[in-house]
């Protein structure tokens, strides 16, 4: 009598059926037709930064049923990828349960994911996310909380449909000795020397989106090859500044889309000999923040139709009531984004250089504010009666921001604003005059605005939102002992975000 055949790993972790079953061996059709040598497993880390190993075809093919394992430490690197915990300490990782002595934890492949990296030839691609050896989810693995956060927003016969409009620098290499001179290594290293692509302070011009010609070539070709659905790439106002827009997709796509893209045009454009940051603030004089607007509306799940929209105005309102442009339902949004303004800043704006980008008539906010269409306010709100493009702007973000985190943010203080009915006040008209409640001005502040707030405790987890805080007072005690901060921030940002 044979003896029977043990479950894989994915049917222990509860996901493998017979969708799964179908989806994998279209995966390993596609696999073999592809005619890749080698495959990377990518993980999206706490700072929205990819990490993987790469494996042979065969070895990928058995990831899809059985994982491989990674070390767990990963998940708990400050973003000069120091451990954040004491986990070889008998008391060191309590708060953390499942991550004591660097344990293993098990990376188990989407199989709908596969794709080709079009910089890198013949090296495949599958999205992972992490689970406990024992099959149970690592609940800290941010795009699980995103997922939980739409599970919740779904509950409610909503869903979240989101824009990408990111802002970053590309600059042209001149020396990589810096980076890879072994005599000057150093942890964080430094980045590579650079000049800029075009000379910036001239916004939208088309004598210098030609100057910056070739990077933008490679910055489309990435992602068109990736399948992302670029719609434009625009020169932005600063030095050798860019701009991506992106086509609208639901919550969790758009966050997958960032980091393909984030991590794509990095490589393809090094590659090239060309340096992409998405630091809020690079480190040279005269130089603009880099933002991220994040567009948004819900949908009703049963019809898709835009629950922002109005058919008409409110009866006796005015443009400066949020319910003359938008739905009950998109009011109340707005007012919980107002509400926990302050605590979602620490999930939009992660890093202690987007902090210098909060200034008086900088296009960017200063003040938890909305406005009817008004680049100044924290809160843009675009459309109108029967206009099906009716949504809010948050632009709050930066660039270097994890998308899943990001975008959960705004669940949970829209869901908030839902549940309690929660209404905002009328619209600001000068945003940088009128007395408003400050956005914070520094990372601590905005941990100590996250803390604070019950609900999006409640909401997002006490575990995890003790665990996203330790990870950051890293960075910022770090920071603190720093003999030059101005050095920090460049080591710490510019070369690795």
């Amino acid at each position: 009598m044979s003896n029977p055949i043990p479950p894989c790993f994915a049917e222990r972790c509860a996901v493998h059926d017979s969708q799964r079953q179908a989806d994998c061996e279209n995966a390993i059709s596609a696999i073999e037709a592809s005619g890749v040598h080698s495959i990377r497993l990518g993980w999206c880390d706490t700072h929205g930064q990819l990490r993987s190993k790469t494996l042979a075809v065969r070895a990928a093919i058995r990831a899809l049923y059985d994982g491989v394992g990674m070390v767990s430490t990963l998940m708990l690197k400050d973003t000069g990828d120091r451990t954040a915990w004491s986990i070889f300490e008998p008391s060191g990782t309590q708060d953390i349960p499942g991550f004591a002595g660097a344990t293993n934890l098990i990376l188990l492949p989407d199989p709908m994911s596969f794709i080709r990296l079009p910089w890198a030839e013949g090296v495949g691609w599958m999205r992972c996310q992490p689970w406990f050896t024992n099959g149970t989810p690592v609940k800290l693995d941010t795009r699980r909380v995103l997922q939980n956060a739409l599970e919740r927003l779904a509950a409610s016969g909503h869903g979240l449909r989101t824009g990408l409009e990111v802002e970053f620098h590309i600059y042209r290499i001149t020396d990589t000795t810096p980076q890879l001179d072994p005599n000057r290594a150093a942890w964080p290293g430094e980045p590579p020397a650079v000049e800029m692509v075009h000379p910036g302070y001239n916004l939208h011009s088309e004598a210098m989106a030609d100057m910056a010609h070739e990077p933008l070539e490679i910055v489309r070709q990435t992602a068109q090859a990736l399948d992302l659905p670029l719609q434009s790439l625009e020169i932005e106002l600063g030095p050798s500044q860019i701009e991506a827009v992106f086509d609208a997709t639901d919550a969790l796509t758009a966050a997958d889309h960032m980091v393909l893209f984030r991590n794509g045009v990095r490589q393809a454009l090094r590659r090239a000999g060309y340096h992409a940051s998405f630091m809020c603030r690079p480190p040279f004089p005269n130089v603009m923040s880099s933002g991220w607007h994040l567009h948004q509306s819900l949908v009703h799940l049963k019809s898709g139709h835009n629950a922002f929209m109005r058919d008409t105005p409110e009866p006796g309102s005015h443009p400066g009531m949020a319910h003359h442009t938008l739905t009950l339902a998109g009011s109340q949004w707005l007012g919980g984004l107002l509400t926990h303004a302050p605590a979602i800043t620490a999930l939009c704006t992660p890093t202690i250089n987007g902090y210098g980008r909060f200034q008086p008539n900088a296009l960017a906010p200063q003040s938890i504010c909305w406005g009817r269409d008004n680049r100044g306010a924290m809160l843009r709100v675009i459309g109108g009666a029967g206009d099906p493009g009716t949504r809010i702007e948050n632009r709050i973000g930066e660039p270097a921001a994890n998308p899943y985190l990001t975008m959960a943010a705004q669940i949970h203080a829209g869901l908030d604003g839902l549940r309690r009915g929660l209404q905002p006040p009328q619209a600001c008209e000068s945003p940088y005059g009128e007395a408003h409640e400050p956005v914070p001005s520094s990372l601590p502040q905005a941990l100590d605005a996250l803390l604070a707030d019950t609900a999006l405790n409640a909401s997002l987890g006490a575990s995890f939102v003790n665990y996203f805080e330790r990870i950051k007072r890293s960075e910022i005690e770090r920071h603190a002992k720093a003999q030059n901060p101005t050095e920090f921030e460049r080591r710490e940002y510019f070369g690795r975000t």
